[in-house]
């Protein structure tokens, strides 16, 4: 409904890329040069699996490879599109409870030591929280809960052996979240040196100044990269950022930073400039702490849950080209999306606001709060735009039911420790999943151990229907308790969604072979097939 604007600027924008990337067919791809695309914030470390943000896995991605990866030439990021990677190839067995792994022969870690099946069970052993050094944050564990172990089978296999089927995890495993680290380096040292196979190595990170990637000589895969180098300088205003790429000093913008607004400012001033704009897999979302008086009150949480505009948000923020919806991408894009009909029955997403609103004021006056006792909250949220600009929509809109929020501005290097040890009462967030599948949102975000639970919600009996969607083989029969599961959170008030965050990112036309995703955000920053046409 309202995102016909992003439709028809996708399609515009489909063609131009469809010619671009048809010139490039014809032309023989360059090697040399250095790709320059700016970071628009300090990473708090190299280590992607200690990250829980592409500010993390989008600089850093260039140095690892996965045991699979989605094939970047294809639209969209699905099971049907994952291609091998380290692992040339792979099997399930007939109970669907055992997925092996024949592995890529003779790569080598950048420090020349060989790459073997032990490195991946390493790797899952760190995850997982078995090995004897630990990791630093570990967003991702409760993912692969279900691994009961992996087993290597001499230097070029290895066996992943679950406790039930789980069709998604080969999914999870060709996230751009899902690296391969070596045995013989220490967590410690992968998030200031990392060590990797990837076709980049790091040779510098300046903390808030620049990061620079040179190609790997000696990479596995022949003839890649193209590039000599990756330089990202670390530009946290967003409009400095965008005059330095309409000026042609960046070839590339940040992944998924360029609004509805900037993208007009730059086919205005850079009308020769690619962009590409849709859905990234991410919402902007409420976060409470639900073991913080008054908020650990059903009541209070509920009436904050009724207090959105939605639209409002949509209007102000993305023009109209978001889009409403629960926990999982809606349709077309994602494949879990709840149904319109059935979204709308659910609190808060009726259209009516001033009747939402009415019955938020009718709770907060039952718990003792109204015009003359207001309630005063801190509402944190991360110090870059994507954060800050909802949040002050959202402190606008909890006045109209007796709470008065004041800004919290939070540093990336402290917000995802702040909320993970739950050190905040009310947050603005944003959620994003780098896999369009339930078990990647259902068991990160809300199983009641994850470290990326940051509400405190919990419950064992949603919990139990998480394990039953995640083994169910039957797509439709999977679907439909998806969006009972998923409308469960939303009754609970888990993690209320405000809207699902539509963004572009932008090319200058002689940077070729990039080519994002329509339903996320995260997996296509290898840069090994990009060239500069110069």
């Amino acid at each position: 409904m309202q995102r016909h604007t992003r439709i028809a600027f996708a399609s515009a924008i489909l063609l131009a890329g469809i010619a671009t990337s048809t010139a490039a067919v014809a032309q023989q791809p360059k090697p040399g040069g250095t790709l320059r695309m700016y970071q628009r914030d300090n990473p708090p470390s190299a280590s992607i699996h200690e990250g829980a943000t592409f500010s993390v896995n989008a600089p850093f991605m260039g140095v690892y490879n996965n045991l699979v990866t989605y094939d970047t030439t294809k639209p969209e990021d699905t099971l049907d599109t994952i291609i091998p990677e380290l692992a040339s190839k792979w099997a399930w067995s007939a109970d669907n409870k055992a997925l092996t792994f024949t592995l890529q022969p003779g790569v080598k870690w950048h420090d020349g030591k060989p790459f073997t099946a032990a490195d991946v069970k390493c790797t899952m052993d760190l995850v997982q929280g078995k090995a004897q050094e630990k990791l630093r944050t570990n967003p991702r564990r409760s993912l692969y809960d279900n691994v009961l172990e992996v087993v290597p089978n001499g230097e070029l296999e290895v066996t992943f052996k679950l406790e039930r089927p789980q069709p998604s995890l080969l999914a999870l495993l060709a996230s751009g979240y899902t690296p391969v680290y070596p045995c013989h380096v220490s967590p410690a040292l992968m998030r200031t040196n990392p060590i990797g196979t990837g076709p980049f190595k790091l040779v510098e990170f300046k903390q808030n100044e620049i990061i620079r990637l040179a190609r790997n000589p000696d990479y596995w895969k022949p003839g890649r990269p193209y590039l000599d180098g990756v330089e990202m300088p670390i530009i946290t205003n967003r409009s400095t950022a965008m005059l330095a790429f309409i000026s042609g000093k960046l070839d590339l913008t940040f992944p998924a930073e360029v609004t509805q607004q900037v993208r007009k400012d730059i086919a205005a001033q850079a009308p020769k400039a690619i962009c590409r704009s849709g859905p990234v897999n991410v919402s902007t979302n409420l976060i409470v702490n639900r073991d913080k008086p008054p908020f650990d009150n059903a009541d209070i949480r509920r009436a904050m849950a009724l207090s959105f505009d939605r639209q409002a948000f949509n209007t102000i923020i993305a023009e109209g080209d978001a889009a409403i919806g629960t926990t999982m991408l809606p349709k077309p894009e994602g494949v879990w999306g709840m149904p319109e009909a059935m979204m709308r029955t659910i609190v808060g997403y009726d259209p009516d606001v001033a009747k939402n609103r009415a019955e938020a004021r009718r709770l907060m006056e039952k718990n003792g709060y109204g015009p003359t006792k207001r309630l005063a909250v801190k509402i944190s949220t991360r110090n870059i735009a994507a954060y800050r600009d909802p949040a002050v929509i959202l402190i606008d809109h909890l006045k109209e039911i007796y709470i008065d929020g004041e800004l919290d501005i939070v540093e990336t290097g402290v917000w995802f420790g702040k909320v993970a040890r739950k050190d905040y009462s009310v947050g603005l967030n944003l959620t994003g999943n780098s896999v369009d599948d339930p078990d990647q949102s259902f068991f990160e975000n809300y199983a009641c151990k994850s470290e990326r639970n940051v509400t405190g919600y919990c419950n064992p009996a949603l919990e139990k229907l998480f394990v039953e969607q995640s083994q169910e083989l039957d797509l439709d029969k999977r679907r439909r308790m998806v969006w009972e599961i998923d409308r469960q959170l939303q009754e609970d008030v888990a993690r209320p969604i405000i809207l699902h965050n539509s963004s572009g990112t932008c090319w200058h036309p002689d940077v070729i072979g990039f080519n994002p995703a329509t339903n996320s955000s995260y997996n296509r920053y290898r840069f090994e097939n990009v060239w500069l046409n110069r």
